[in-house]
């Protein structure tokens, strides 16, 4: 039996403090190798992924194999103030933890005029 393309659900968490946002996702795979993580232009992160499985059975009278693939794709624009350089991305348990340094945001200066007369 094969079960092909099915498209895989990848539910994110996405933590914001105010310099260094953090996405997480629960992966069905435990492998780096199935799963990508790229930005593209246009500060867009994209997490993308493919699994494929084989589960195998035999006995003296019968062999089944079954296979099954599946993708995912995820996509999230970035902030204008994202250190794109910086983007760090890690795997661990099935658990993809994305981090997005920010440049910190420069108040503007105030300065204050004396009111004559």
């Amino acid at each position: 039996m094969l079960l092909k393309n099915q498209f895989l659900s990848v539910p994110i968490d996405l933590e914001t403090n105010f310099l260094k946002p953090r996405m997480t996702g629960q992966m069905k795979s435990r492998l780096k190798k199935e799963v990508k993580v790229e930005v593209e232009e246009g500060n867009v992160l994209q997490i993308s992924g493919e699994r494929t499985r084989e589960k195998e059975e035999k006995n003296d009278t019968w062999h089944r194999v079954e296979r099954s693939s599946g993708k995912f794709l995820r996509r999230f624009r970035l902030p204008e103030n994202a250190k794109m350089d910086q983007i760090k991305a890690s795997m661990e348990n099935g658990v993809l933890t994305v981090t997005v340094p920010k440049e910190e945001v420069k108040k503007p200066e105030v300065k204050a005029i004396q009111i004559s007369g």
